[in-house]
């Protein structure tokens, strides 16, 4: 059995994860691997264009392989070719049925295009296969997030933490989860303990800037708007905050009056 390692491909809109799966033997066995490689490092080094050339190669000589048509899945997702892309992970399924990682990647697709009750699906059957799967976790939460169901999207993105405890990511959302809902003060404390472990981490330090500014304490939302400038200015985009970062509403709207100064 061959069996190939698992990398990350970062998007403008979600994190996109290149899970490969068993590949069979063929008649040259070198060759096969060489060819997976070489396309699963361009997709690594943000090379798309050639990355999906090297795909495009790599399912012209082995058009059974669901791996390979997971990640053209989602090199094309990245490319910006979003129904593709779920074309792509749907030939994966098919060919290997019982791999999680394909319905993974095909709810980011659906979610960039709205499809929530889709995506939603999608999580739900890779959380019933394996219920302790951060990644399908921390989807479906931002899913129910999409969709106002606040509670639910706390109650999941705390399961994603508690199964990578290194996530600082769903450990924010945590935050702004219990920010949207009026728990302010354990929203507090999650984001301080995300800062003192991460200080350059953006997310955190803008959810706490708007808690702040919510609590008044004008000081010390300058204090840590000024870290956040400097990391990642996405953050003053209300339009990003919605669509791509899909912050709660009220977060949202204490950060834009703190750069308004209302």
């Amino acid at each position: 059995m061959i069996t190939f390692k698992k990398v990350k491909v970062y998007s403008i809109l979600i994190i996109i994860l290149l899970n490969l799966f068993y590949v069979a033997p063929c008649y040259s066995l070198s060759f096969r691997e060489d060819l997976f490689k070489y396309a699963l490092d361009l997709s690594s080094g943000g090379k798309f264009n050639l990355a999906l050339e090297e795909w495009n190669k790599y399912l012209d000589y082995y058009p059974d392989d669901a791996a390979g048509f997971s990640n053209r899945g989602n090199v094309r997702l990245v490319a910006g070719d979003v129904k593709g892309s779920i074309d792509d992970q749907n030939k994966a399924i098919i060919l290997n049925p019982s791999q999680i990682d394909p319905y993974i990647n095909r709810g980011i697709a659906e979610e960039a295009l709205g499809q929530w009750s889709q995506a939603k699906k999608d999580y739900m059957f890779v959380i019933s296969q394996d219920s302790k799967n951060f990644s399908a976790l921390y989807n479906l939460a931002n899913v129910e997030g999409s969709t106002s169901h606040w509670d639910e999207a706390k109650d999941l993105f705390s399961k994603a933490a508690l199964y990578n405890p290194g996530f600082a990511m769903a450990r924010s959302s945590l935050a702004l989860a219990d920010f949207q809902l009026g728990n302010i003060d354990e929203s507090e404390k999650e984001l301080k303990k995300l800062i003192r472990r991460y200080p350059n981490f953006a997310d955190a330090r803008a959810a706490l800037t708007a808690l702040n500014w919510s609590k008044g304490e004008s000081g010390k939302a300058e204090s840590n708007w000024i870290a956040v400038t400097e990391l990642d200015p996405r953050y003053s985009d209300e339009e990003w905050l919605k669509k791509i970062r899909r912050w709660p509403p009220k977060p949202i709207k204490e950060l834009m009056n703190f750069i308004d100064l209302k």
